[in-house]
């Protein structure tokens, strides 16, 4: 039974733990997939470059009342399905060569296959010649997630898709049905609906992105639905193939209904791989929610196994598993005798961002958080078109919210909804992060003029602060 210094399972962000500084420790990679993770291959990298070419598709739209005459000749499925994962695909065989091949890793082994627990630090992992068994002083639990179905009669016969093959098929459906109303259903529904495909999305609840601050969701849902068919408040109850595709039957606040499609996708939310490892198996505990129990330095409640990502953050966010990884590596190097401390996991401020159609992102509490947390806070909102830039965009429909403390004038909150989102938030992490007020920030600086930027000027101008 072989015996390693650490095992690392999973390529995403576990898979940056090493370095030079672990050359003379016994190390395993276990991956029972790709290399690379979800975000490198099904995730944030691959969905972002479908959405830069449907925003270039969707400018046609919106042109014409600026005097600008556009059209879209045509989208060129293949073309950019090929050009994105004719570059992923290469990355991820990279890294995997990389790993198994390369001078640097002599002292890694790699194991491709499903590995499961199955006993106190011992783990089997599935390979092709057949199971093997390995055990080690040290783990990382790093496999990721996965995209899950909800419990629809007839759902698993009517061969649906989820995030993680939809951007593999070979020619654009002329209707897409999406089941769900969270960031992936967002973004899909953007890209398809860019590319001239007629889009219904079915959700579950009163608006699309409900986690999102309220007015951002309402203002989302608003937007969306002028430009692809929004069924809100609708309960799934049958899934069925038809002889051109798929067919949801519904009850909503009509009564019955059905929605017809020629694919359908499955876009419901994900899941921790903590079951697939059987952690339980190792001692490792579990969380309500299914991901692994973790403290702020990222240890399981078992020495030496630390777990990071979306396995054990309920953020499910690269930016965090990646922040994770960084905590791991150093706290795996203390233990070895490398660094002199252990360091904590900083999740006070952990933004996110939707790149659907509007943009959205958003970092810190919603007014709803603050309401039900009885938290004390003022609230201020800038329209795109109050500034200068935005007046020019003739911009009428977004807009940035913040929630400050009264006292202090702390930001407790930022949400953007509108171009740029992603971007324009970054100043107000930052000022979150390194605990700058509001009046600070919108004084201390300059804000160049007539740039996007001053979007968040005016915001943190507007809070009623003393």
């Amino acid at each position: 039974m072989p015996h390693y210094d650490i095992v690392i399972i999973g390529t995403g962000s576990g898979n940056s733990i090493l370095d030079q500084r672990f050359a003379d420790r016994k190390v395993a990679v276990v991956e029972k997939g790709v290399f690379g993770g979800t975000c490198l291959n099904v995730g944030c990298i691959p969905t972002k470059m479908f959405v830069h070419p449907a925003d270039l598709a969707a400018t046609p739209a919106s042109a014409a009342r600026l005097g600008v005459d556009e059209t879209l000749d045509g989208v060129r499925w293949r073309d950019i399905r090929d050009r994105i994962f004719g570059r992923i695909d290469s990355i991820a065989a990279g890294g995997r060569e990389y790993r198994i091949e390369h001078d640097d890793n002599a002292n890694v082994t790699v194991y491709e296959g499903q590995g499961r627990f199955t006993g106190h630090k011992e783990l089997t992992v599935e390979l092709a010649g057949g199971p093997e068994t390995i055990t080690a002083d040290r783990f990382v639990l790093a496999a990721g997630g996965r995209a899950v179905a909800p419990d629809v009669p007839g759902l698993a016969e009517t061969g649906f898709h989820t995030s993680d093959t939809v951007m593999r098929i070979d020619e654009l459906p002329r209707r897409l049905v999406i089941l769900g109303s969270g960031f992936v259903a967002a973004e899909f529904a953007h890209v398809f609906s860019a590319f001239g495909v007629d889009v219904t999305l079915v959700a579950r609840s009163g608006a699309m992105l409900r986690t999102e601050d309220d007015d951002v969701s309402r203002r989302y849902t608003e937007l969306a639905a002028q430009r692809i068919d929004v069924r809100l408040n609708r309960t799934t109850t049958q899934a069925r193939r038809t002889e051109t595709g798929i067919a949801l039957d519904l009850e909503g606040p009509g009564g019955a209904e059905t929605v017809d499609g020629d694919l359908l996708l499955v876009a419901t939310g994900r899941r921790s791989n903590a079951d697939l490892l059987s952690v339980e198996a190792t001692g490792v505990a579990v969380t309500r929610s299914g991901h692994v129990a973790v403290d702020e330095y990222q240890r399981t409640a078992v020495d030496g196994i630390y777990a990071l990502g979306d396995l054990s953050s309920p953020a499910e966010l690269k930016h965090v598993a990646n922040h994770e990884a960084r905590v791991v590596q150093h706290n795996l190097l203390h233990e070895l005798g490398i660094e002199d401390s252990p360091v904590a996991a900083d999740h006070r401020f952990v933004p996110h961002a939707v790149f659907g159609s509007p943009q959205i992102a958003s970092v810190g509490l919603t007014e709803r958080d603050a309401v039900a947390q009885g938290v004390a806070y003022v609230t201020a909102t800038q329209d795109y078109g109050g500034i200068a830039y935005g007046w020019a965009m003739e911009d009428e429909s977004h807009f940035a919210k913040l929630l400050a403390d009264p006292s202090t004038g702390r930001l407790l909150g930022a949400h953007v909804i509108g171009p740029q989102a992603p971007t324009l938030i970054q100043p107000l992490i930052q000022a979150m992060s390194f605990d700058l007020d509001a009046r600070s920030m919108a004084r201390g600086q300059y804000w160049i003029h007539p740039a996007m930027p001053e979007l968040i000027e005016n915001a943190l101008l507007n809070l009623p602060l003393d």
